[in-house]
């Protein structure tokens, strides 16, 4: 496996109970790659990415990350690596969900401290420069001392986006970032997305924006009842898919 492979899911089953919601998927990741997601409610696109980042557990196939087995095959099972590994392994990753999950008696830079002091056992002065870099990068410097309830729900994913960004993460995961948001603050998170696109960070954004997913990405698949139907470049997939039903689904998209 060469080095530039940032993730390898393979042969991916997750079921809750009856439903199987994954049913065999494959995927990687290239360093600097950012691939989009895209695809109706349901088609498993939110699981796959939880399943990645293990707040859902797979039934069966492998996830490598940077080379490191997080789960692999064993007689059809999956099997994880051990709690030390995962969590080393699992630290690779930066995770924004729809809900911005800012703990609310923290102010802003008190949320950007909190993991890497905690977890990472840094000291709040180690941080603290990085945290306001981040914040000035995202265009909240300004916000540091003010709580979560006073900003806007577009301020409050670009912080989001920043506390994931202040554990140094290779890879960022995006679950439908901009869903909870109205139209008009859409736009700023998807320019902070932008932007660390155009510096090469690793990324998988689940979404439902499809100007971003063309934009930006480097590479589109489409999901639809836990299988991927379809994958490609943007121009291949927006402009001339092959798959009837992934025609359909952009038909009523764009």
């Amino acid at each position: 496996m060469g080095n530039d492979i940032m993730i390898q899911m393979k042969n991916i089953y997750k079921r809750f109970n009856e439903l199987e919601v994954l049913k065999g998927i494959d995927l990687e990741v290239r360093r600097g790659e950012v691939l989009a997601i895209i695809g109706p409610s349901g088609s498993g696109k939110s699981t796959l990415l939880r399943c990645l980042n293990r707040l859902e557990s797979i039934d069966c196939g492998t996830i490598e990350i940077e080379g490191d087995f997080l789960a692999r095959e064993e007689e059809g099972i999956a099997k994880y690596a051990d709690k030390i590994a995962s969590q080393r392994i699992l630290s690779r990753m930066g995770m924004v969900f729809q809900q911005f999950n800012l703990f609310p008696h923290m102010t802003v830079l008190e949320n950007l401290i909190e993991a890497p002091v905690q977890v990472k056992k840094m000291k709040p002065e180690q941080i603290i420069p990085t945290a306001e870099s981040l914040l000035d990068k995202v265009g909240l410097l300004a916000k540091k001392d003010v709580f979560p309830s006073r900003l806007s729900g577009g301020q409050q994913q670009r912080v989001a986006i920043a506390r994931a960004l202040a554990m140094n993460p290779d890879i960022m995961l995006f679950d439908e970032p901009t869903s909870a948001l109205d139209p008009e603050l859409t736009g700023e998170v998807l320019r902070t997305m932008r932007r660390l696109a155009q510096e090469h960070m690793t990324m998988i954004v689940v979404t439902h924006e499809m100007a971003f997913a063309r934009e930006v990405a480097h590479k589109v698949i489409f999901m639809a009842d836990g299988e991927i139907v379809e994958q490609g470049t943007p121009q291949e997939l927006f402009s001339n898919p092959q798959q009837a039903r992934t025609k359909a689904f952009l038909q009523n998209m764009l």
